[in-house]
């Protein structure tokens, strides 16, 4: 337990800087990059044979690799779901569509039909609306940020993503009606 122990404090010492400032170039902030830090010290204290790992180095990079897409999955799950989240029954879960376990030919088909629609949608989008929406949800910019970069009111970046949201609602639930005749 204690040669375990030094081991990984080793680690942290020759690899923590380096493998910090990876993650943190791949991640919006630093909060979330000490989170996926903490995970990949986490899962190597887990491993009971280090010496079976050919490169500590790269198993380390290749796992917070792993983490960071992991997290940006995550991400990706909670803008969908809050793209069409309303109290109506029949409302879309794209969640359902986008992101299923199963990696079948249909399941795959239906994800790549999804992101095309998704960005035809936003390329029906006003300029403006449609840039707001990208750097909120897919950059996870906040919008007192992005009324900062633009000089724009926040009152005015708040109303453009409205509309963004409001015509994508609109725009997605037909392509998830027409899911439902597939």
């Amino acid at each position: 337990m204690i040669e375990r122990s030094k081991n990984i404090v080793k680690a942290v010492s020759d690899y923590g800087k380096g493998l910090f400032n990876f993650i943190r170039r791949k991640v919006p902030n630093e909060a979330d990059a000490e989170d996926i830090l903490q995970e990949v010290w986490y899962q190597l204290s887990n491993i009971d044979d280090k010496d079976e790992i050919l490169s500590l180095r790269g198993w380390l990079f290749k796992v917070a690799r792993n983490k960071i897409i992991d997290k940006g999955r995550k991400k990706t799950e909670q803008l969908i779901d809050d793209l069409v989240k309303t109290e109506d029954e029949d409302d879309v879960d794209f969640a359902d569509i986008l992101l299923p376990d199963d990696d079948d030919p249909e399941s795959v088909y239906l994800k790549e039909l999804f992101w095309e629609e998704l960005f035809e949608a936003l390329d029906e989008l006003p300029e403006k609306q449609k840039q707001v929406f990208i750097w909120n949800e897919l950059e996870d910019k906040t919008l007192q940020q992005i009324a900062d970069e633009t000089g724009e009111r926040l009152k005015t970046i708040i109303s453009r993503k409205g509309y963004a949201v409001k015509y994508l609602r609109s725009r997605l639930q037909t392509l998830y009606n027409e899911f439902l005749d597939y």
